[in-house]
């Protein structure tokens, strides 16, 4: 595996980070957020680009993986968005428009997901804008 193979497998493991962040912001995951990321990793993420892991799977599939072990591991939505902003501001030549796009849509469906947008996904959500209009 390449260095650019490398790095494309890496950045669908920190938006896994990110879609976690933003599920587990209120501190508890929902079945209907799991489906809501499922549905559009099916959808919207696997189109992306022809990236496949050392599996031979599509590598959009890291999101789903790596978010499921960070539920399972219980880690904190707040260090998983941190992680996700490092990688963001070290990489941003990899996240075009229609990425940044792609990225807020999904986010935003997550977070809408059950019963709406609360309170602590409404803060990651403005963190993420923050951060794609700084850098």
């Amino acid at each position: 595996m390449d260095t650019t193979e490398n790095i494309g497998i890496t950045f669908y493991q920190n938006l896994g980070k990110l879609f976690y962040a933003i599920a587990a912001a209120d501190k508890i995951v929902r079945k209907s957020e799991y489906t809501s990321l499922r549905n559009l990793v099916q959808s919207e993420w696997v189109a992306v680009d022809d990236l496949e892991d050392e599996f031979s799977v599509d590598a959009a599939y890291q999101i789903e993986i790596v978010f499921d072990w960070l539920d399972y591991s219980a880690l904190k939505a707040e260090t998983c968005f941190n992680e996700f902003a490092s990688f963001y501001k070290e990489n941003t030549s990899l996240f075009t428009d229609r990425i940044k796009e792609l990225i807020w849509n999904t986010a935003n469906s997550i977070a809408d997901a059950f019963s709406g947008k609360n309170k602590s996904e409404l803060m990651i959500l403005g963190r993420l804008q923050l951060i794609f209009q700084e850098y």
